[in-house]
């Protein structure tokens, strides 16, 4: 057992003096020790609350976003335990880190293969969910309240609507009840684009479908009053990237919205990247309110049966509305 590791884990929890916690880890304490129970010295400082501790800990390198064996970081105890002066301190800490490194929800494979080998892969439609051949949801019926918000958001100014992923058709069938003027729909796979075409989409008469990645597909694309992302297979950078086109895509006053579900299985991760795409999406002049929705009710155990993985474990979705800064004011 390292001795200093565990004398700093007691140092944190007590919330000892900063100069014994700075002795300790001069002297060589870990500062990134997993005791017993599983928890770092910054887990127990933030489970009790002792912001100064917090503070020292991150300094001197404590990885923030470690995970106790209960899936728990330093700032989901934070939050838990309400001990707001640590959790703002490991927020500002999280939201630093991943300006810089990406290290959550980010990739270094900045190709995205993964999309690729989704679009390759064969898809399976039931009733309630669209899945992939490893048995991982693509999209599932408990978001179609989630879809008709995003829907009601979208098209609140009416006009010319655009969608990139159509999945099983949940946000596109709420935009409809709206009449939009023009529909643009852009779906990547061509299974679920054939199915498309087979259940009707391509009749409606102010619906356009555009077959292909919206990378490949942005020389065809126009500027729209509302627009809603939600792929499948892509990473916190391909979104990153699509906000740089907002500019063009979006008119001024128009509305803008995406599937939040960055980090959906943490809840202090997901706060993370709330206020981290919310801050990005300010640099490039457009505000975001999360509009908060409780799904607690929506997701019994039996939702995910057959499902290989929990894409989503919250109880509450933050729904992301964007408009243009100049717009709102």
């Amino acid at each position: 057992m390292d001795q200093l590791g565990a004398q700093l884990c007691e140092a944190a929890k007590s919330g000892a003096d900063p100069n014994e916690l700075r002795g300790l880890i001069e002297s060589g304490a870990d500062v990134s020790y997993f005791d017993g129970h599983g928890l770092t010295p910054l887990m127990h400082a933030s489970k009790h609350g002792h912001a100064h501790v917090v503070k020292i800990l991150l300094e001197a390198g404590a990885p923030w976003n470690a995970l106790s064996p209960s899936n728990l970081s330093a700032g989901d105890f934070a939050m838990e335990a309400g001990h707001q002066e640590a959790f703002d301190t490991l927020l500002n800490a999280g939201i630093q880190a991943e300006l810089v490194l990406g290290t959550i929800a980010r990739t270094e494979n900045k190709n995205g293969n993964l999309d690729v080998d989704y679009l390759e892969d064969r898809v399976i439609f039931s009733e309630d969910k669209l899945m992939d051949s490893d048995s991982k949801a693509v999209m599932m019926a408990w978001e179609k309240p989630l879809m008709e918000a995003h829907a009601k958001a979208v098209c609140s100014g009416g006009g010319h609507i655009l969608n990139i992923g159509f999945g099983m058709g949940l946000v596109d069938t709420a935009i409809q009840q709206y009449a939009p003027v023009k529909h643009t729909i852009i779906e990547a796979h061509p299974e679920v684009y054939e199915r498309m075409l087979r259940t009707g989409w391509g009749e409606k008469d102010n619906v356009k479908i555009i077959f292909g990645r919206w990378q490949d597909v942005l020389p065809q694309l126009e500027s729209y009053d509302g627009i809603f992302f939600d792929t499948y297979g892509e990473y916190y950078e391909d979104l990153r990237e699509f906000h740089q086109h907002l500019p063009v895509l979006l008119k001024p006053g128009g509305i803008y919205s995406f599937f939040n579900g960055l980090c959906g299985g943490n809840a202090f991760f997901h706060v993370v990247y709330c206020h981290l795409v919310s801050l990005e999406l300010e640099n490039s002049g457009y505000s975001t309110q999360l509009i908060p929705l409780p799904v607690k009710d929506c997701l019994g155990e039996e939702v995910w049966e057959g499902v290989k993985q929990k894409y989503w474990q919250l109880d509450t979705y933050y729904l992301p509305v964007c408009q243009s800064i100049q717009d709102s004011e």
